[in-house]
C-alpha cells in the first residue's frame, strides 16, 4: 500500500520499517515523531497506544485504522486521538 501510494519500492520500504518502529515505540511507551499533516504542514507530535494511557479515551467503531493504511496514536499534548496515512511519516526519534 505505501510503496502504491508513494509510487516507489524502495520509499514504500523505507517507511514501512519507520511504522514499524514508531508502533513499538507508540504500543511501549510515549512516542516522538513527525508527519505531514493534509494540509502539506509538518507535525511533531508526542503520542501513545500504551494501554494504561490511551484505553480510557477508547471509542472504537469497530473498523481497524490498518485497513486504510493509517495509524491511530493518543497525543497526549491535546489528550485527542489522531492519525496519519503511512507514507506521509518523516521521521521517528
Amino acid at each position: 500500500m505505501i510503496a502504491t501510494r508513494t509510487e516507489s519500492s524502495e520509499m514504500g520500504m523505507i517507511k514501512a520499517m519507520m511504522i514499524d518502529l514508531l508502533k513499538t515505540k507508540l504500543a511501549n511507551g510515549i512516542a516522538h515523531f513527525i508527519f505531514k499533516k493534509k494540509d502539506g504542514s509538518y507535525r511533531e507530535a508526542w503520542g501513545t497506544t500504551q494501554s494504561n494511557i490511551a484505553n480510557a479515551k477508547i471509542n472504537g467503531r469497530g473498523v481497524s485504522r490498518e485497513m486504510y493504511a493509517t495509524t491511530a496514536y493518543f497525543d497526549v499534548e491535546c489528550g485527542q486521538w489522531r492519525s496519519f496515512r503511512w507514507e506521509n511519516l518523516i521521521q521517528v526519534f
